[in-house]
């Protein structure tokens, strides 16, 4: 059994990457709650969760996903997802959550179609792809 791996980039503003590892499952899935619970709680609402190194993802990692974007949409937040494995891209066209999330092959791509993200790299780093650069998101 593989853990979960959370990498909290950020945030800029109130905004931040969250990049998820290994399996999101009945065990881990509470540690990702957890996490975009506490980004939320500290006003960071609009985060990008970058899928890319999920290696399984169960229903309950699903549920988790679900209950983040309606706890962030409560506060005015969004949550965009960045899928890039075809098995786990093949889970969310199955359940339909592609029509409840927005969905994108990059995290620079998730991050340059959200304005107030977009606002935010422009600020820091002057934009989207000098800001992935220094964290090594491109």
């Amino acid at each position: 059994m593989q853990g979960i791996v959370l990498e909290v980039i950020g945030p800029v503003g109130n905004c931040a990457v969250l990049k998820v590892g290994g399996e999101v499952d009945v065990y881990t899935a509470p540690k990702l709650r957890e996490q975009i619970v506490d980004l939320a709680g500290k006003g960071v609402v609009h985060l990008v969760a970058d899928l890319g190194e999920v290696e399984f993802l169960d229903s309950t990692g699903l549920g988790v996903l679900v209950g983040g974007l309606k706890r962030l949409r409560a506060v005015e937040g969004s949550l965009q997802l960045v899928l890039t494995t075809d098995r786990v891209m093949r889970i969310f066209k199955i359940t339909g959550l592609t029509a409840v999330f927005p969905t994108h092959t990059s995290v620079a791509e998730a991050i340059a179609t959200d304005p107030h993200w977009a606002r935010a790299v422009e600020r820091d780093a002057g934009g989207v792809e000098e800001w992935c650069r220094r964290h090594t998101l491109a």
